[in-house]
């Protein structure tokens, strides 16, 4: 029975592929993380003096351009519309009796029964006439504005971020009711150590790590790179904008965090497949071939390379060979098979 026993344990040993660690060259730089922002963002604000009545929106709608999210008590203002349209009718009903006497004093004139001196006088009073008839106007104008600025709306499509008012607080010119943000395009914003600055802007390729709805992660171009032209002066970074491909962003949100990576060159640089990292709390490792099978061996790895693999910067040499199942490879009796081709 002994036999038998120690015959199919034989056969049922677990065979692990491996793979030589191997020496490519990659991009040489940095990686620094990055926060998401959108790139048309408002904080919306009243225009006009008044209790706050309705808020019709909250975090997280989406509003249309020009659509109505709330509204000002406009009683005092309707008081001011239907004041500035009396004092327009008035100053058209002046303007019309300036016209009607410059007309007959035209005629007097003609008739030799007048001197100029009194059609230089009708002239004058027409002119007045004429000039708060356009003021009575304009007032009429500049009170519909004001009449206008109780309904709050929208300026752009977007998303409400959040409200910084409610029904029943007192709204007045300058005071943010609300903040809307676009929900593409988007930017990564990461902030550059100044002593850095110099390999940043000497950088032949500039990418930003996502991740996609699947989970998956990939490394995308920015369509438009830019800096601030000054230092903060607390922390001593610059603020680089890298705005993001429509393809790209889709699956991101407003304060999501990413990497961002800044190469300059190429550079020699130990890879081994991402599949062969073993993760275990604070532990990094791979199982590395030995004599009795394998043995676990813990590395420190640096930035990734997309399907190069990922960059080992301690713990492994060109000449070992890893599991590309460490979760297989850690189980008894475990043995290498063959040389996978990474």
């Amino acid at each position: 029975m002994s036999f038998v026993s120690l015959s199919v344990t034989a056969q049922t040993l677990p065979e692990v592929s491996v793979v030589a660690v191997q020496r490519k060259a990659v991009g040489s730089g940095f990686e620094l993380d990055g926060v998401v922002q959108p790139v048309k963002q408002s904080t919306v604000s009243a225009q006009a003096s008044g209790r706050l009545v309705t808020l019709a929106i909250k975090a997280g709608d989406p509003v249309r351009a020009g659509q109505v999210l709330a509204t000002i008590d406009d009683r005092e203002t309707q008081t001011g519309v239907q004041l500035s349209r009396a004092q327009a009718a008035q100053a058209q009903a002046e303007l019309r009796n300036a016209q009607a006497n410059f007309d007959r004093t035209r005629e007097l004139l003609a008739q030799g029964f007048i001197s100029k001196a009194a059609m230089d006088t009708a002239d004058a009073q027409l002119k007045s006439a004429q000039a708060g008839r356009d003021q009575a106007s304009a007032g009429e104008k500049q009170s519909g504005l004001s009449q206008g600025f109780t309904r709050v709306t929208a300026p752009f499509d977007a998303f409400v971020l959040q409200t910084l008012s409610e029904a029943g607080d007192l709204a007045f010119p300058g005071k943010p009711l609300l903040t809307l943000y676009a929900p593409l395009p988007l930017r990564a914003v990461v902030q550059v150590p100044v002593s850095r600055s110099k390999l940043v802007q000497d950088s032949a390729l500039v990418e930003v790590q996502v991740r996609g709805a699947d989970g998956s992660t990939q490394w995308v171009r920015p369509s438009q790179n830019s800096h601030l032209p000054t230092a903060d002066a607390v922390s001593q970074t610059i603020e680089w904008r890298l705005e993001l491909p429509a393809t790209a962003a889709k699956d991101l949100l407003p304060g999501q965090q990413v990497r961002v990576r800044f190469a300059a060159g190429q550079s020699q640089r130990l890879l081994i497949p991402t599949a062969a990292v073993l993760r275990r709390g604070e532990l990094t490792a791979v199982y590395v071939v030995s004599n009795q099978g394998f043995a676990l061996k813990a590395i420190r790895l640096g930035a990734e390379h997309g399907a190069q693999g990922i960059e080992v910067l301690a713990g492994l040499s060109d000449t070992d060979r890893v599991a590309l199942e460490p979760v297989r490879a850690g189980l008894a009796g475990a043995k290498p098979v063959g040389n996978a081709v990474q």
